[in-house]
């Protein structure tokens, strides 16, 4: 018993250190962006559902943190403050789902192809949900919910997702960013963005290091049917959110669980879905029901699955139409070793890094930052 369990804290270590610089690197790029791209009038930019609204409501969600909680926080906010609710959902699938870490981790661990389809599919599927919400989101049930969020009831990372550090006057992108000002903003969203989500990161390296060394591969190929090709590309899509949506993992924190589906014998399509579905998550699904309603929290949850499963099968059959699926599956799950090659002289250069952006942080007021978190919005107002 002893030999399993360390067998899965080891394979967890050695999956952190594999992605502990492009976390690094995507988190501080992330920051920059957020340094000079301000939250003050995303209400104002997303005023429909029309596509220029949804296309800009995915640039904003690129340009946010990848945090779910915060996310799904800054998405009600939006809506309160005038935001169109397809919008503002749109918004939440973007900044989940197209952010800079993610492509970064998923590249270390899962490879370009599958990273590839993960920034085709995430647009795609925001189309299927814009689609969806038109048909069959009702007037009464949206203002029932509106009504619901003018409640204010308290969910997760409110604070963190109404502070606005962002730099948006004295010159040019890169003299913003290099400011002290821009300096001090990239501090800040970095480590607060990283307190955000290092429980979902440390979760899904535990949930799969357990996975990966007590779960015979035999098991994966028989449940994702593998054995079964066209079954195994319609079975995946389903299956993928379902798997999610018990995980508890968000952000992230999904890729390393991602990486041992794809391993076990899970579809293209099926991780694509398992890894749009950090936000049904169960935890989230509760914050819903706080935030709009049950009903609508049903509804989010039906028209979202629904979106992802079909968005991500679609991209299985482009990828695969393109001979763009893998042949073989080679997902960085590594065993427990640590030597010193280019990943570790990277995770020591980058943890350099890191050190220098935490030391401004704590010089820079950044401590009490993190005490406004997890209060409510109001009183987790933050500007420069």
């Amino acid at each position: 018993m002893i030999d399993a369990v360390m067998r899965a804290l080891g394979i967890a270590l050695a999956m952190g250190w594999e992605i502990l610089w492009p976390l690094i690197l995507g988190f501080a790029l992330s920051a920059a962006v957020q340094a000079v791209v301000s939250k003050q009038q995303m209400s104002q930019l997303l005023p429909d559902d029309r596509p220029r609204s949804i296309a800009t409501a995915l640039a904003l969600g690129a340009a946010s943190s990848s945090c779910s909680y915060a996310a799904v926080a800054l998405a009600r906010s939006i809506f309160r403050k005038g935001a169109h609710f397809t919008a503002a959902m749109a918004f939440e699938m973007a900044s989940t789902n197209l952010v800079l870490e993610l492509s970064i981790i998923m590249v270390a661990l899962l490879g370009w192809q599958l990273t590839l389809a993960e920034f085709v599919g995430a647009p795609l599927m925001v189309v299927l949900l814009v689609f969806l919400f038109r048909m069959f989101l009702s007037r009464d049930l949206l203002e029932q919910a509106k009504d619901q969020a003018d409640k204010g009831i308290a969910g997760r990372m409110e604070g963190h997702a109404e502070m606005d550090m962002s730099v948006t006057e004295g010159g040019s992108l890169w003299q913003r960013m290099t400011s002290d000002r821009g300096f001090t903003a990239i501090s800040q969203y970095f480590v607060m963005d990283w307190a955000a989500v290092w429980m979902d990161i440390v979760g899904g390296l535990l949930i799969a290091g357990s996975l990966a060394a007590w779960v015979p591969n035999a098991f994966w190929k028989s449940f994702f049917l593998s054995g079964h090709p066209v079954f195994a590309t319609l079975w995946g899509p389903i299956v993928g959110p379902l798997v999610a949506v018990i995980s508890f993992v968000c952000s992230v924190g999904n890729i390393p669980m991602a990486a041992v589906l794809w391993n076990g014998g899970i579809s293209f399509g099926g991780v694509i879905a398992f890894i749009f579905a950090d936000l049904i998550v169960l935890p989230i699904l509760n914050i819903y029901r706080k935030y709009y309603g049950l009903k609508m929290a049903v509804f989010l949850f039906v028209t979202f699955y629904i979106a992802m499963a079909v968005g991500a099968l679609i991209v299985d059959l482009i990828f695969g139409g393109f001979a763009l699926i893998p042949s073989e599956r080679k997902a960085q799950v590594v065993e427990a070793s640590i030597s010193w090659d280019y990943t570790t002289w990277l995770n020591l250069a980058f943890l350099a890094l890191a050190g220098l952006l935490v030391w401004r942080f704590l010089k820079t007021g950044g401590p009490a930052m993190l005490h406004m978190m997890n209060r409510p919005a109001d009183h987790g107002h933050a500007h420069h």
